[in-house]
């Protein structure tokens, strides 16, 4: 019978990443991400928050890619598998941890400290896209004195289906 170790948060960052390099160069990122859930006490009504926090390890591209874009209070979506500890501290008592081995990362929110073009003008919209006009139609001309159609500017969106029924 197959089993399921997964975990999945929705949460702010605590702190930038700590990245560290094994021996064999395999790349590290420590983060510790913070998920609040609210209720209200039975008894007198007021508005309750607890937070938990959330041990998460980032193992190869996905460390690069945390430790150069996550940022201490941005919201991430992480998901991963649990990995259970034990060690023994400094007085000698057997401690025990929880980690989340971090499989997926989405970085959630807005761009800003992101380097894009509204860097450091976060009350403005960013441009619209624009597509460029299409040329006026002229007389088709011969077939043999046609032309090549101008490449037109690379919009990310060019090998996407236009018969989409919606």
């Amino acid at each position: 019978m197959a089993s399921v170790n997964k975990v999945i948060l929705v949460g702010n960052c605590g702190r930038d990443p700590e990245i560290r390099y094994l021996p064999s160069g395999q790349a590290v990122a420590n983060v510790s991400v913070a998920t609040s859930s609210r209720r209200k006490d039975k008894n007198t009504g007021e508005t309750i928050e607890d937070t938990q926090w959330h041990r998460v390890t980032f193992y190869d591209r996905l460390a690069e890619i945390a430790g150069e874009y996550v940022r201490k209070g941005r919201p991430i979506y992480v998901e991963g598998r649990l990995k259970y500890g034990k060690y023994t501290d400094q007085a000698g008592v057997e401690k025990s941890t929880v980690d989340i081995v971090a499989t997926e990362l989405q970085l959630l929110g807005g761009r800003e400290g992101m380097g894009g073009p509204n860097d450091g003008d976060e009350g403005s919209a960013p441009p619209p896209a624009r597509r460029p006009a299409p040329a006026p139609r002229s007389a088709a001309p011969a077939p043999a004195a046609r032309q090549a159609p101008a490449p037109r500017p690379a919009s990310g969106f060019d090998d996407m289906d236009d018969d989409i029924p919606f």
